[in-house]
């Protein structure tokens, strides 16, 4: 997307950083910073909205998301940024009447009209008529854009992150994967010889079937060496460990980087640990994506044992 508006820093820098515990393993860590191509429309965000938001050119957008979703923000800040209206569909229909928390506060600052569904609803929201009924009350026209923004052209989105690591020389790119959209385009882009690894946030095992499914979609098959490896949850969306955070801080404390715990630092500790176990030759400049920062909005985490801790959301 051109528009001077939004104003992106791409492509987003590449910083190498000196880590024994990888260095050790012969493996080179760099750090692919989509933290920082907007302050309000960060990493995956920006790309895998650029080309919904020329697709919808200037006609009100509807997405969904839950109540800390950072794609509801992105999309709400678009809309404040290029003077379009937006309404967002939130999981839980509880949160009607409640205060609003600080993420979805800032997306009712950014102008986003709320409606909050119960979560029968929300989980149907792919079906026709449940959309039909939710766009009754939205503008004629309005564009729909789906949960986490993943659709066919937020994986062409996404290709350029691909490329840009492609062309520095990075041999595996890895992502922390919500809905895959983005693994599905940076596999797309990083073209042969090299591999794309997705580290999905949520447990199920599904992410594989929707990652070729989105494929199938933006490129009429798969395309691209790209794998996941699910082990590093801790738990589900949302959950943390003493252990994860332990990691975290170390990481923070070792090359002073805020990390995100929710994405960014699951994939990191699993990036670690795949490497402990030699899954990367010696030589292998690994590239991690970083897709937000841990300096955002907090929101509630629920550790393996249950408790709840704020750490800042994607």
């Amino acid at each position: 997307m051109n528009d001077s508006r939004l104003r992106p820093r791409l492509p987003s820098p590449l910083q190498a950083v000196a880590d024994e515990r990888f260095a050790r393993h012969g493996v080179q860590l760099l750090l692919k910073r989509d933290d920082l191509i907007h302050p309000d429309l960060p990493g995956n965000k920006w790309r895998k909205l650029a080309l919904n938001l020329e697709a919808a050119a200037g006609r009100p957008v509807l997405t969904f998301g839950g109540a800390y979703s950072n794609h509801l923000r992105a999309t709400a800040a678009a809309g404040r940024i290029l003077g379009f209206p937006t309404i967002g569909v939130v999981r839980g229909d509880e949160l009607a009447g409640r205060p609003l928390n600080p993420s979805l506060a800032r997306c009712a600052a950014d102008g986003m009209r709320l409606v909050f569904v119960d979560r029968g609803t929300y989980r149907a929201k792919d079906d026709p008529a449940v959309l039909a009924e939710l766009l009754r009350d939205a503008p004629p026209g309005t564009y729909t854009v789906p949960e986490g923004g993943s659709n066919a052209l937020a994986v062409r989105g996404c290709v350029e992150l691909g490329r840009e690591l492609a062309g520095a020389g990075a041999d595996v790119a890895a992502v922390a994967c919500g809905t895959g959209g983005t693994l599905a385009g940076l596999a797309a882009g990083l073209g042969p010889g090299r591999r794309a690894l997705g580290v999905p946030v949520l447990k199920g095992g599904f992410l594989g079937s929707t990652v070729a499914a989105l494929q199938e979609t933006a490129f009429g098959g798969r395309i691209g060496d790209w794998s996941l490896d699910e082990r590093f949850h801790c738990g589900g969306y949302a959950r943390t460990t003493p252990e994860l955070d332990a990691f975290a801080q170390d990481f923070e404390t070792r090359h002073g980087l805020a990390i995100e715990r929710l994405y960014v630092a699951k994939m990191l500790q699993g990036l670690l640990v795949l490497t402990e176990e030699g899954a990367f030759p010696s030589g292998t400049r690994l590239a991690a994506v970083i897709t937000g920062s841990g300096d955002g909005s907090n929101v509630r985490a629920v550790t393996a044992e249950g408790d709840q801790s704020a750490v800042s959301s994607r």
